[in-house]
């Protein structure tokens, strides 16, 4: 259940995908990219690559090509590769469309954390605050609750910080909300848990939007 949900949220982020250069993140957003159609978005990785492809099957892993992440990757026949400079000054430079990015927590101003828990080992933030703050939109790929069971959309974040008020979309196994006029929506939501059910576990405020609606998550598991 844990493998299917996390390939649900994929799922859900790749339909908020619809054209540009798009920059996947570790973890959850790695699994974007299976659910692109070829052509529609061009993938970037932050390590130099420009035309990433789909997750490699076992007979086409190539060590020497990878992702940030040091995940294996395949490239589609458009790909470019270029340095670290260039890559960041496509990240800072505003010439990212969409970043899909993990999340630790994400408030309801659209605050987000993704990269420090105090008290344990921090390896660095990495690009995440080059992305978060340079891509024209920011999707957090998430599970709603932590390994703990606590709440990661809150009123304020408690971790360290990436970046403040950047975050647009929030995707999760159980709902999908939009930031909307510095206004945090709840647009869509699981018909596995109630309005009630799901305010325990979203301390954030938030309203629910004009155009809400439920999902089935097992059922569009099936069908994609």
């Amino acid at each position: 259940m844990e493998k299917s949900m996390k390939e649900y949220i994929a799922w859900r982020c790749a339909q908020e995908l619809t054209s540009g250069i798009v920059n996947l993140g570790i973890g959850i957003p790695t699994l974007v990219a299976d659910y692109l159609p070829q052509g529609l978005v061009t993938l970037h990785s932050e390590n130099g690559i420009l035309g990433v492809g789909p997750d490699p099957s076992p007979d086409q892993i190539d060590p020497d090509l990878v992702n940030a992440g040091k995940a294996p990757v395949t490239v589609l026949p458009h790909v470019s590769y270029f340095d670290s400079s260039i890559s960041f000054g496509m990240m800072r430079g505003g010439h990212i469309d969409t970043t899909v990015i993990g999340a630790l927590q994400v408030s309801e101003q659209g605050d987000i954390s993704s990269w420090a828990i105090p008290g344990k080992d921090v390896l660095g933030v990495g690009g995440a605050m080059d992305l978060v703050v340079g891509a024209k939109r920011v999707i957090a790929a998430m599970t709603h609750l932590n390994q703990k069971g606590e709440p990661k959309i809150l009123r304020e974040c408690t971790f360290p910080l990436t970046a403040k008020k950047r975050v647009d979309t929030i995707i999760t196994e159980y709902a999908v909300f939009k930031f909307r006029d510095q206004q945090l929506w709840l647009v869509e939501m699981s018909d596995e848990i109630t309005m009630d059910q799901l305010k325990k576990i979203t301390p954030a405020y938030y309203e629910i939007a004009s155009d809400f609606k439920t999902f089935n998550r097992k059922e569009l598991i099936n069908q994609r």
